[in-house]
Formats: C-alpha cells, structure tokens, sequence
C-alpha cells in the first residue's frame, strides 16, 4: 500500500520505531560527541548536543534509508554504520547552528531546550569554540580512519551536508534572515529564506539517509522534493507556534519573531492561511512518497505527519 494511499498514520506506530532509533542516535553521540576535548570544550560540546531535541533530522536520515533498502536488500554493516553516522552528523550541524544562532551577536536567546543556552551556561567564548567544534567533528564522523563505508559515499555525505549548512543553505538562509528584519518580504522570498535556513538541512538529512541506501535516481528526486517540502512545512508550523505556543511547550522562547519584527509565514498571510498552507505542504510530501516505487515509505509518511500536526 503506497503512502499516500494508507490513511495517515494508519497501520505504523511511529513511537517504537522513533524510539529504537533514538536509542542508538542518543548512545553514538554520548560515546563519540567530545571524546578528548580540552580545557572544558567537551562539556560544552556534550550540552549542546545530548539529552535535549527531538532528534529529527537523524530520524530522516534512518528513514530514508530504511526506505530505500526496503526495495532491495542491499543493507550491509559498512552502510548501517554510514547511517547512524550521518544521522549523528546532522544533528552535530544542526546543535552547532543553534549554539551561534542563540548568541547575543545573533538572536540573543537565553532558553534553548528547555535549558539555559550555551554561552548562558559557559560564556560566549567556549559557546563560540564549541559550535565551531561540533561543526568540525560532523565531517570527521563521515570519514572515520579504516572504514569499510565506500570513499565515494563518505564523499558524497560530506557534500550534501556541506551544502545544507552553507551559504547555499542554512548559513546562507540565517544571512536572509539577519537582513530581513523589519523588511517586507514577498512570499516567494520568504518561501526561499525559509528553504535555506531551515529546509535545507532537513532535506540534506533525507538525501544522506538515500545515499547510504544507494537509492535509484528516480526514488532519489522523490525523496529530495518529500524534503524540500516537508522541510518548508516545518519551519511554517514553527512560524505557527512562534505566535500560539508558550515558552514551556516550546522549550525555547515564545514570541520572539514578532518581538524582533522578523518576517514569518503567520505575519504575511495570517493564522488561518498559513496552517493551510502547511497541510498543503504536508499533501505535497505524501505525494512525492507515492512517486518514489519504494515499497515502504510509512517511517517518513509518519514523521512529516509529526511535523505538520505538532500542537497548535
């Protein structure tokens, strides 16, 4: 039965399946996330990055390669090993964008997680070094010495992470958003800031879990436009919450866009129309899943649907 078929959420409990890989994410990175650090750096590092975050970006990655291996059995160790790293590279991109992004020079954010943020907890400089640590270790992490991950897979991650986090994609999409503050933006403008600085990463997420399957082309650009839509989807429900949602559901503080007078989805086209706008964002994810031919596609269907339907 193809995922868009089935009726959403139907005949898959995404709750074991999350929670299995969760396990594994959460016992990688506590045994690999600031091994040997000095002066303190590890600790840093190790806050920023454990017991805290959904973990979705590394739910992407092992999603789509389960999805892929299930048209062919082509899992072996070397390749489940390159999985769990990219999913633990990921979420090391994603915890150091939001060590910088909460510094004072940036948003100047005080909770993050339900926690104080990392410079609040250790200062601004071991904050700085730390982001710029756990950036540096993603990469490592593709490329561990004696591997049996095939060089041109540990190659072909490194760039897709490298372009999601860069000025092509996240870094470039803060910039937008850094100029943008009290500007008006257009809808297509603000559709683009919001692909890079938050779509880019989860859909880099989705095409490094497909590599390590070595997904066909075809199931490769339906994962890629699954992505680029379920990655907008996500930043317009955080545009939602941003406006409905307190600061303890959140676990980082509420309100803050439209205290800064930045543009959001909600601010542009109103409550109503950007919370139908993310169901049409969500239609559009299901449907790129129904065009892949992969067989069992129902871990993904499920984690767009989380995305979507978070409370508000």
């Amino acid at each position: 039965m193809s995922a868009m078929s089935m009726p959403m959420g139907s005949a898959f409990d995404v709750a074991p399946w999350s929670q299995n890989h969760l396990t594994r994410v959460e016992q990688a990175l506590s045994q690999w996330v600031g091994e040997g650090a000095p002066a303190g750096l590890g600790d840093a590092m190790r806050y920023a990055v454990l017991d805290g975050g959904k973990r979705l970006r590394p739910l992407l990655v092992l999603a789509a390669y389960e999805a892929v291996c299930s048209s062919a059995s082509v899992a072996t160790p070397a390749l489940d090993d390159a999985a769990i790293r990219a999913a633990c590279a990921v979420e090391l991109i994603h915890a150091y964008s939001l060590v910088h992004d909460d510094m004072p020079c940036m948003d100047n954010d005080v909770l993050r997680r339900g926690k104080p943020t990392v410079h609040v907890q250790f200062g601004e400089a071991p904050a700085l070094l730390a982001g710029d640590a756990l950036q540096a270790f993603a990469f490592e992490l593709l490329t561990p010495d004696d591997s049996l991950i095939p060089t041109a897979i540990q190659a072909t991650l490194c760039r897709l992470l490298a372009r999601a986090a860069g000025s092509a994609g996240m870094a470039g999409g803060q910039a937008i958003d850094l100029a943008s503050v009290g500007v008006a933006l257009a809808e297509d403008q603000l559709r683009q800031m919001h692909r890079l600085k938050t779509g880019a990463l989860l859909q880099g997420s989705v095409l490094m879990g497909a590599v390590c399957g070595h997904a066909a082309a075809t199931a490769y650009q339906a994962l890629s436009d699954y992505g680029a839509a379920m990655g907008l989807a996500f930043q317009v429900v955080d545009d939602i919450l941003d406006v409905v949602a307190d600061s303890a559901t959140l676990g980082k503080t509420a309100g803050k866009d439209a205290a800064a007078d930045k543009p959001t989805y909600v601010s542009l086209l109103g409550l109503a129309r950007a919370q139908a706008y993310a169901q049409e964002l969500l239609v559009e994810a299901h449907s790129a899943l129904a065009r892949s031919g992969l067989p069992d596609t129902r871990a993904l269907a499920a984690l767009a649907d989380m995305v979507v339907r978070r409370s508000y």
